[in-house]
Order: structure tokens, then sequence, then C-alpha cells
């Protein structure tokens, strides 16, 4: 037994339309990180500079999806039953690393700024322009990617729009250390390149954390909420040993149900697929769901009895 979404099904004019959104959003946020590093560096602002390598992995976001749509997109094959879901978490792993690199540059920069601050960079009118141009862009790209997410039910635009979100408040920290250098206190400017490198590390946090949550085969769905579908099922007298695993993006179901001893196989079997459809239609991120059948005796019950009592606690 075993249920799965036809890969026939995959809308291709919506996956274009995913992969065409990031292009020019890559575009966008290579141009914001090029002018953040480029005069950054003219006037020697280790906080726009930090600030430019943030936005310079914004940009390795859009390269992440656009690989993820390429390769984990690519349907199952003999060497990989499964898919290739997770040469897209892969990718975000290495991008995490890279992450934690970038900050360790960036809070290096700060720190023997802090210890030697010198002079403190050159703050201009045209600092602020590049600022609060960036910035517009920023917050453009981010609810235009998000509404974009919502239209198309894409989880990867709508997490790559939080990755740029947060770029937001990074660069409304940098503006506030460039008034600061401006008002005559330059230690301003290293200080929020160190909270810059901080907020980097903690988006390689979550990158980590996200990874792990694949990789590890961390449950995806809350038992409960599969039983109260299964158990909506006509013949199902109970489930247990509900187990999910895959990307956020791709799930897959295997559980056990119990249904009277007296059925004949066939009627088993008609129950067990009934249940393995149910699951999949009633989940969107499932894409495959293996049901095992079982008579429901007095071993089985307390097997039921405990399921149902995990999911109270």
């Amino acid at each position: 037994m075993g249920y799965s979404k036809l890969k026939d099904t995959v809308d291709g004019s919506r996956i274009r339309s995913i992969k065409h959104i990031l292009w020019g959003i890559l575009g966008l946020n290579l141009l914001v990180a090029a002018a953040k590093l480029g005069y950054g560096i003219v006037t020697g602002s280790v906080a726009m500079i930090a600030d430019g390598f943030h936005s310079m992995f914004d940009g390795t976001s859009n390269v992440i999806g656009l690989l993820g749509m390429g390769i984990a997109g690519r349907p199952a094959d003999a060497s990989h039953p499964y898919g290739h879901q997770k040469y897209e978490t892969f990718a975000s792993a290495l991008i995490a690393v890279m992450l934690l690199l970038a900050a360790w540059r960036v809070g290096s920069s700060a720190f023997e700024r802090l210890m030697a601050p010198g002079s403190g960079p050159r703050v201009d009118t045209l600092s602020f322009v590049i600022m609060l141009g960036t910035l517009a862009v920023n917050i453009g790209v981010t609810t235009y990617e998000r509404r974009a997410g919502r239209e198309l039910r894409s989880e990867i635009l709508i997490a790559d729009a939080s990755h740029t979100g947060s770029d937001v408040f990074v660069s409304l920290g940098v503006i506030v250390g460039l008034v600061g250098v401006k008002l005559g206190f330059p230690i301003a400017d290293p200080i929020v390149g160190l909270l810059v490198a901080g907020m980097i590390v903690v988006a390689a946090i979550r990158v980590f954390k996200s990874a792990n949550a694949t990789l590890s085969d961390h449950a995806r769905i809350p038992s409960g909420d599969i039983c109260s579908v299964v158990l909506e099922v006509q013949g199902v007298l109970g489930c247990h040993e509900i187990r999910t695993r895959g990307t956020a993006n791709e799930v897959y179901v295997d559980l056990h149900i119990q249904v009277n001893p007296g059925v004949s196989v066939a009627e088993g079997h008609v129950i067990a697929e009934t249940v393995e459809k149910a699951v999949c239609d009633g989940f969107v991120q499932v894409v495959d769901v293996i049901a095992h059948l079982e008579p429901l005796d007095e071993y089985q019950q307390h097997k039921t009895e405990q399921q149902i009592f995990e999911g109270l606690v």
C-alpha cells in the first residue's frame, strides 16, 4: 500500500513565475550590496561594509531558491527514490557556513576599529542617500516577494522575503550609526558593525536550524493533527506510530491504522488507501503516505490510547 501525489500535477507556470521573481530580486540584492560595499570601502564605514555583506547574502538566499527549484524539483529516480529535495538543504547549510565567515570578517574589522577608533569614517550626504535608497529597495522587495509568495503559495518566496526583511532593520541600524558619526561620535560606526555581525550570526543559526530539521528527520506535522484526519475515515477504529519527515514543502508520512478484525483483506486494503489519500489531501505539504493495517484487539487498543495520550501532552 501507499499513496503519492503525482509529480505530473506540478504547475509548470507556477515554477516559472517563482524563478522569474527570484532572478529579479537577485539582481536587486546584488545592486544594493554593491552600492553599500563600494561606498562603505570608499568612506571607511565598517557599518556600511557590514550591511553590504548582509545584503550580499540576501542574494545567496535567492540562489538557493533557484538551485532548489532546479535540482530539488527533479523527479525521483532509481538512485534517489525519495526525490532530490535534500540537495536544497545541503546548499542551505553551506550558505550558513559562508554567513558565519562573513560575520567573522565583519566582526573582526569592527573590533579592530573599536580598539583604535581614529577619526572615524567619512559621512556625507551621499552616504545617507545610498542607505535610504537601498532601504527603500529592500522594503519594496520584501513587500512584493511576500505578497507573491502568498499568491503562489510558495514557502521559499515567503522565507526569502523574511530574510530580506531582516536587512531592513540592519540598514536602519547603520543609518543610526552614521548619524552618530555625523554628530561627533565615531565609535558609533564600529559598534553598529558589531551589531550587524551579530545579526548575521543569528541568520546563520536560523539556517542551520532549518537544515537540521530536515537532515535529522525532525517531525514536520503534529501527530495529533494527522490522527484527527485519519479517524474521520469510515472503518478506522484507531491509529498510532505516526511519523513524518522530509522538507517543509515535501513531507513523507507513515502510520499504523486499526480496523475491525473481521474485515476482509480487500476491505482493509480499501480503508488503508482511503486513509492515505485523505492525509495527502488534508495536508498540502504531504506528498507520500504509507499506512500499515492492523486488527484492533486488546493489545492494539493500548497503542491507540497511548497515541491519544501523547497527542494531549
